[in-house]
């Protein structure tokens, strides 16, 4: 409870004396969907946050124990680098190559302290599934951040996902624990200046660190979860990841399967992302908001009601649970065909 009102406190002092990090010129090659300019300062208390978070684990319990765990030096250090590499950006406006290098320099870091996707018996297929979700991860939660509230509801939902996952396991005393409380107290305490009508954005800074962070817990929580609950279903492993990551994966994949189909780069920015469309059909952003922050929750129970009752993984889970994915996947990929006109 005192981090959020942290960042509460923060980030009112951030919007107080912020000037220009995350305000783009209007000349600048940058599609948002509100036309006013805000500071991009919400990444930088989330990472405050985390800073805060790994030293209270210090504190409380033995410091050594970070310095002796592999994947948590991993995780600082992947962090780190996706924080600068998003905070660069806020402030300079960087070449997407040199944000694609960087993500996949933070795949190969999670790899090589051990942070790897468990879902096939060839060590090379596993490392290079790895790096494809930390970039994909990455690149769709940045994409996502497109509308008032969207992506800081939507992180928040697949956190608490992962956090009870590990409270099933005992798991309160860990440094991923601390930290994961932490980000959810900073998320929630920004939500307060994002939510339409926003005060502020998360900017680069804030997306990139996000993405890194849930790619992480991802890869343990979620993709390899289940080899912590006794199960070694691959479909399983899937599925928990479409149902867990359920929004910012169709909404990618909407934006890519359309810009495509038109010829345009599914790299450059526009407004045609499914929040869009959804306000093309009458929804204010509030209603946006609300929907997607409802489909977020009611994605979290689902996936946490796979975690906790389900012992024994059986053909229809699949079709329960994949029917499940593919109807809000078409539902929201059809509501993407309706006004093509206002697509830019």
């Amino acid at each position: 409870m005192s981090i959020v009102f942290f960042s509460l406190f923060i980030n009112t002092i951030f919007l107080k004396f912020a000037t220009t990090l995350g305000i783009r010129d209007k000349e600048a090659p940058i599609i948002r969907w509100s036309s006013v300019s805000k500071p991009a300062l919400g990444g930088i208390s989330f990472y405050i946050a985390f800073l805060l978070s790994t030293a209270s684990f210090s504190v409380f319990f033995e410091p050594e124990l970070i310095f002796k765990h592999a994947g948590t030096l991993g995780l600082l250090g992947s962090t780190a680098l996706a924080f600068l590499m998003g905070l660069a950006d806020d402030a300079y406006d960087t070449k997407p190559l040199l944000k694609f290098g960087v993500q996949i320099l933070c795949g190969i870091i999670l790899i090589s302290t051990g942070t790897v996707i468990n879902l096939v018996d060839n060590d090379w297929i596993d490392y290079a599934l790895t790096i494809l979700w930390v970039i994909g991860i990455m690149n769709s939660i940045n994409m996502l951040d497109n509308m008032d509230g969207i992506t800081t509801s939507v992180s928040l939902a697949i956190i608490v996902i992962c956090l009870i996952s590990l409270s099933f396991q005992g798991g309160f005393a860990t440094f991923d624990y601390m930290v994961m409380l932490g980000i959810c107290a900073a998320l929630i305490g920004f939500l307060f200046f994002n939510w339409h009508p926003s005060k502020m954005f998360m900017g680069d800074t804030g997306s990139q660190f996000i993405g890194m962070f849930l790619a992480y817990i991802g890869i343990k929580y979620l993709w390899n979860g289940t080899l912590h609950s006794g199960s070694n279903e691959l479909t399983q492993q899937v599925v928990q990841v479409l149902i867990a990551f359920i929004i910012p994966i169709v909404d990618t994949t909407s934006v890519v399967i359309n810009r495509v189909s038109r010829g345009q780069s599914p790299f450059v920015g526009g407004k045609d992302h499914t929040t869009h469309h959804l306000s093309y059909l009458g929804l204010t952003d509030s209603q946006v908001g609300f929907t997607f922050l409802g489909l977020s929750v009611l994605s979290m129970l689902i996936s946490v009601g796979i975690y906790r009752f389900i012992d024994v993984w059986l053909w229809y889970h699949n079709v329960i649970f994949i029917t499940y994915f593919l109807l809000v996947f078409v539902t929201l990929f059809f509501i993407t065909q309706k006004n093509k006109d206002k697509r830019k």
